[in-house]
């Protein structure tokens, strides 16, 4: 969800790219359907694991759940950090309308952080 806001929000300011601790196939369909609803379509997006080769071109991490920021490797002071502790919404107990409640609330946590983040950066030349 955070590589869909940035790549909407961000008009073309950052080069944004999922990666993780633990990659899947595919995009939960929960997601996808809590960013349809804002109109951004994150269907083809895929996870990747992160790499020395990634990591070379990164100027900024974000890491969006507590596990992840205790798998994440240690970055040189170069690459900027951030941690947003957001509970994983597939991880989240009850029925189907409970499950798409934690997305939505992801979803609005990760929306507000990106639209911060993107506030604090330098404007493009």
């Amino acid at each position: 969800m955070a590589e869909g806001f940035l790549r909407e929000m961000g008009e073309g300011r950052v080069d944004a790219a999922s990666a993780g601790t633990r990659p899947r196939e595919g995009v939960h369909p929960l997601a996808v359907a809590v960013m349809a609803e804002r109109g951004i379509d994150i269907s083809s997006q895929r996870a990747k694991g992160l790499d020395p080769a990634m990591a070379a071109r990164m100027d900024l991490v974000v890491t969006v759940c507590d596990r992840a920021a205790a798998e994440c490797p240690v970055f040189p002071p170069s690459i900027r950090t951030f941690h947003w502790p957001i509970d994983d919404p597939a991880a989240a107990p009850g029925d189907a309308a409970a499950r798409l409640a934690a997305f939505r609330a992801a979803r609005n946590t990760i929306e507000r952080s990106v639209r911060d983040l993107l506030e604090s950066l330098p404007a493009s030349p």
